[in-house]
């Protein structure tokens, strides 16, 4: 039987990248998944290639109120919410000097604020039922202050390790609550940087000899959902072929 067979899963930002990989490996161990995103059509084609047990939902994190509802959503469809994998983000690359407020909002909105909702939305529910994991996806930029242009997604990632631990201290003893740290990753969200010699930089100080892509991070994922992580929480695993190493 598959290890996560009978649990169900909502990962934000599903519709591509690492979000889409961590949602198919979750799916493949078993979980009936939910793939929510900005991009309803892409979530829905998303699913659509996963196939049974996979569906999707649409899903604006800076919108509190779907971030409330999109969790009602899934417990009504599916019976239960095991698992929240918060994913979605974004990381505009502006310098320090040409960040205005609208963009700062707007990072922290995606990044730090919807993260918060959801979790605290889903946390709820898990508390009732005695059970339950999320898992955050930060980013070594939030240990380090990033190699590129971007304060204020680091900042957010930062503030992820933080909620990570707030809310492994809340949702104790009912279920558990950890983080994991990608390291520089070929994803659609590094191709809107668009900036070839930054990736190659990159690459030059990952011991392994090369970035990151989107399916290096599911099995960690699914570990964290798995019964063989039951003793681990406020934790995080950092993936990020050895850029960094604590």
């Amino acid at each position: 039987m598959s290890q996560l067979s009978g649990k169900t899963a909502l990962v934000s930002g599903a519709a591509r990248g690492i979000g889409l990989a961590i949602a198919g490996a979750l799916h493949e161990s078993g979980a009936t998944v939910f793939l929510a995103d900005i991009d309803r059509v892409e979530a829905e084609k998303a699913a659509e290639r996963l196939g049974r047990r996979a569906l999707a939902l649409p899903l604006d994190v800076s919108d509190v109120n779907r971030c409330r509802s999109v969790v009602d959503d899934a417990v009504a469809q599916a019976g239960q919410l095991d698992i929240l994998v918060n994913n979605a983000g974004i990381a505009p690359i502006h310098p320090i000097d040409e960040v205005d407020q609208a963009l700062f909002d707007r990072i922290v909105a995606v990044n730090l604020r919807g993260l918060f909702f959801l979790s605290q939305a889903a946390a709820q529910h898990m508390r009732a039922r005695k059970c339950g994991r999320i898992i955050n996806i930060s980013s070594i930029g939030g240990r380090t202050g990033g190699k590129a242009h971007l304060p204020v997604y680091v900042a957010t990632k930062a503030g992820v390790f933080a909620l990570t631990k707030t809310f492994a201290s809340y949702l104790a003893p009912h279920g558990t609550v950890n983080c994991i740290a990608p390291g520089p990753t070929v994803s659609a969200l590094t191709d809107a940087w668009d900036d070839p010699q930054l990736m190659e930089q990159l690459r030059g100080e990952i011991p392994l000899g090369r970035l990151g892509v989107p399916a290096d991070y599911g099995g960690a994922a699914v570990f964290l959902a798995s019964p063989a992580a039951d003793f681990i929480t406020g934790a995080t695993i950092d993936v990020n072929g050895g850029m960094r190493m604590d």
